[in-house]
């Protein structure tokens, strides 16, 4: 889906960096903060990101982004619990480890 949408080789090797790294557009980096912060336990999302957000999408888009970024988050979890992993859809692929507090 990734490739099909646009994301380039070069952004997927470089996520756990996409604050600093090229890669990545303002926009870009935007949303990825957002998604890091709603991944945190417990979720991490300041009024001023939040703010940034809002100049940059509309309602509908914002509920789009959020509901999007929450479903990946429940499917993970939910597949964690039971112990379910990967199909190997993507053998030899990269995956992207979450970015850790503070990096």
């Amino acid at each position: 889906m990734g490739r099909a949408s646009g994301i380039t080789t070069e952004q997927i090797a470089n996520l756990n960096n996409y604050r600093s790294n090229f890669n990545f557009s303002e926009l870009e980096r935007l949303v990825l903060e957002y998604a890091d912060g709603m991944t945190r336990t417990p979720v991490e999302v300041s009024d001023a990101l939040f703010a940034k957000l809002r100049e940059k999408f509309n309602e509908a888009q914002l509920v789009e982004l959020t509901s999007g970024i929450a479903w990946e988050n429940y499917r993970a979890r939910f597949d964690h619990a039971f112990g379910i992993e990967a199909e190997n859809f993507a053998e030899g692929a990269i995956c992207a480890l979450p970015v850790r507090a503070g990096g």
